[in-house]
């Protein structure tokens, strides 16, 4: 029965519709080489090393160290998937000794293998120790938000320009939605740091003619990083003194409550203002049917759908972590970091602290949590682009293909980056990726 459930739910919900591993046709699809087979070994799991020091920050190819080689011939790849099969299995013996050998041949100063490595290493000791969850709150940003020092977040969506892009396909959506509108009220459900509407507003000041007043709602929700360092107030502040300096018409204001207790009466929608609501990198914190039977995820695309707004932005990882068990979630959680970690090479030096903090508190919490958790523990419960078709198709809402206007400018923009960054158009949405893999996709609905 719960195998016919979850092919129903396939079928649903399309998860097999979007290749993501081939999403730019380059054939590169995910798959388990024959190579990953081995024995196990049986050592104790030690503590987990420390970091190194600045002088071995350069292992640029760790798997050929001789102090290290005696303990495996086989890559650090080799050896995570061979311990997540065995862990699969329910082997703790064998992943623990999998786990102790790779904790000495990896680092989070190396190559991009290599910190990836070091990081997915952890995630499967924290699955076998059970402490995936305290692991994943005490990885949480702690940064504050101000002028002096960007959060990880914001540095993150800076650094890897498919973050970037995501935000800006959005900002141009509402910026085209705003055409004739004398009066905007955008809503957003995790405005994070705010730097997605410092783009905006500055967008707005350069648009012919007098700007539209724009109106912001952010959901202050207290589990997030926000409410911990202030609340959105202060990021309201620092919106609203950019407005001001760029003669923007702007107000903010925050809603406290959990995102899943927010009612249309909590958001003080007005007459006379188009309506904008924005989902960026928001929509997988919210459980699903797979979760509970309250399937908050439906459940507030439904409750912004009887809001009727004039158009609904959605920016997410394209990226399967919900729904699939854990061996191949493992899978396609390591083929899609490690994309994104390799992409981090080419914008930031491996001794960089901004890429440390990046990695450490961005995206090192996500990999251990997807990882490390199950049921109601497991947050990062990414989709891939057909499953947010399909739920978005179901909450009665009718896609919006962006503008030519939107796709040229990414696409300039893109050419002053990496040529490997690469934009790829399908049925409405634009997805954003390194070479051959989709990292980022985003969509407008209405």
């Amino acid at each position: 029965m719960k195998l016919m459930l979850q092919e129903l739910e396939r079928d649903l919900l399309g998860d097999n519709d979007v290749d993501v591993g081939d999403m730019f046709g380059t054939g590169l699809n995910m798959e388990i080489d024959g190579e990953w087979s081995g024995p196990v070994r049986t050592e104790p799991i030690h503590e987990p090393p420390k970091e190194s020091s600045s002088s071995e920050s350069n292992l640029s190819s760790i798997s050929s160290n001789k102090e290290a080689s005696h303990f495996s011939s086989r890559t650090p790849k080799q050896m995570l998937i061979e311990c997540a099969a065995v862990l699969a299995e329910g082997n703790i013996e064998g992943a623990s000794a999998i786990i102790n050998e790779l904790r000495q041949l990896v680092s989070i100063h190396g190559d991009p293998p290599q910190r990836i490595a070091a990081y997915m290493v952890e995630g499967l000791a924290a699955r076998v120790a059970a402490s995936g969850k305290y692991l994943y709150k005490a990885l949480r940003c702690k940064e504050p938000p101000s002028s002096d020092r960007l959060a990880a977040m914001q540095i993150l969506f800076e650094v890897c320009p498919c973050f970037k892009f995501g935000f800006m396909a959005a900002n141009g959506a509402i910026i085209e939605a705003f055409k004739d509108e004398k009066r905007v009220h955008i809503i957003d459900f995790d405005i994070n740091q705010g730097s997605q509407y410092i783009t905006l507003i500055q967008s707005i000041a350069k648009l012919p003619g007098k700007p539209p007043h724009l109106r912001l709602t952010g959901v202050d929700d207290p589990d997030s990083v926000q409410r911990l360092n202030g609340g959105l107030q202060i990021i309201g502040l620092r919106l609203e003194k950019l407005a001001e300096v760029l003669g923007v018409s702007f107000e903010f204001q925050a809603v406290a409550s959990r995102t899943s207790l927010v009612t249309p009466s909590m958001l003080d929608c007005r007459p006379g203002e188009a309506l904008v609501v924005n989902f960026a990198f928001q929509l997988h914190h919210m459980p699903d049917e797979s979760v509970s039977t309250i399937n908050q995820r439906d459940q507030l695309l439904r409750m912004v759908k009887s809001l009727n707004p004039k158009l609904v932005t959605v920016v997410e990882q394209d990226v399967n972590t919900n729904t699939s068990p854990f061996f191949p979630r493992f899978i396609e959680a390591y083929s899609y970091y490690s994309t994104v970690f390799e992409s981090l090479d080419v914008t930031l030096p491996r001794e960089s602290q901004d890429r440390m903090n990046v990695e450490r508190q961005c995206l090192a919490r996500d990999i251990v949590n997807i990882v490390a958790c199950e049921g109601e523990e497991r947050i990062e419960r990414y989709e891939v682009a057909g499953k947010w078709r399909a739920r978005m198709t179901m909450a009665g809402f009718t896609s919006c293909p962006m503008s030519p206007n939107v796709i040229d400018m990414i696409r300039k923009l893109i050419r002053e980056y990496c040529d490997r960054y690469k934009l790829k158009e399908d049925l409405g949405a634009l997805h954003f990726g390194w070479e051959g893999k989709s990292l980022i996709v985003a969509s407008a609905w209405r």
